[in-house]
């Protein structure tokens, strides 16, 4: 996992998830990213360089998978992290994958038309992320966000206004609800609300995790407790080709 430098949530809850399978193991490289803006300067700590260099020291420990655990790509564009995974499997012919590449290709497998944005970032942010999501086909139907941009803040934002957040976009009628953001106490609430709402709810590390381990070969079923994510069969094979 390829990680915000400071992020404090991805890390612990992936270690979490696949707690249960032996054989799996998460291991983690960071680069630099402190806020979350539109600014030159925040745009700037997403740049290949840091991210590729970070890469090349978790191929040193032989990993199956190297993922980008960040949302980035929300507002710069979906093509960013094509190009990144590209570059990553052709420098260290390791498969890649990235959260918000996870998000489209369940989206399209499940069919999932209106989506419900829960994020914890600015008006102008979140403003980016619909335009660029609808521009991929992925339609942000409702949305709520917390208005923050420092990185470390969004792991302080409390369970409940995320709750709280996903409840009121369930309530405008939507598909499934994605939580985007890797630093948000988001994946311990989705088995509780997703049977309380009636709806899949995604969280952004959870969705990782489930591609991670299908490029790893492991069965994503066998995660338990970390609601539907897991245990769709319409998202349990690694063969899917993107339509």
């Amino acid at each position: 996992m390829l990680t915000p430098s400071s992020n404090t949530v991805l890390e612990p809850v992936s270690a979490t998830i696949v707690a249960d399978l032996p054989e799996v193991s998460v291991h983690f490289g960071r680069f630099k990213v402190t806020e979350i803006a539109l600014s030159e300067q925040a745009l700037k700590q997403f740049d290949d360089t840091e991210i590729l260099r970070a890469a090349e020291l978790l191929a040193h420990a032989k990993v199956d998978v190297i993922a980008w655990n960040g949302t980035s790509a929300s507002w710069l564009g979906l093509d960013r992290d094509e190009r990144l995974c590209e570059r990553i499997v052709a420098t260290s012919g390791i498969p890649a994958c990235t959260s918000v590449l996870a998000f489209r290709e369940i989206f399209q497998r499940t069919g999932a038309k209106r989506i419900g944005l829960v994020t914890p970032y600015t008006d102008d942010v979140q403003a980016k992320i619909i335009e660029t999501w609808n521009a991929a086909g992925l339609l942000c139907h409702a949305e709520r966000h917390s208005g923050l941009r420092d990185n470390f803040s969004f792991a302080e934002v409390e369970e409940q206004a995320i709750s709280e957040m996903i409840r009121a976009v369930a309530r405008e009628g939507c598909d499934a609800v994605a939580i985007v953001c890797t630093n948000m106490r988001g994946a311990s609430l989705v088995p509780v609300l997703e049977v309380e709402l009636g709806i899949p709810i995604y969280d952004s590390i959870a969705v990782t995790v489930w591609k991670s381990l299908l490029l790893a070969g492991a069965d994503p079923a066998r995660v338990t407790g970390w609601g539907r994510l897991f245990g769709d069969k319409r998202l349990s094979s690694r063969t899917w080709k993107q339509t």
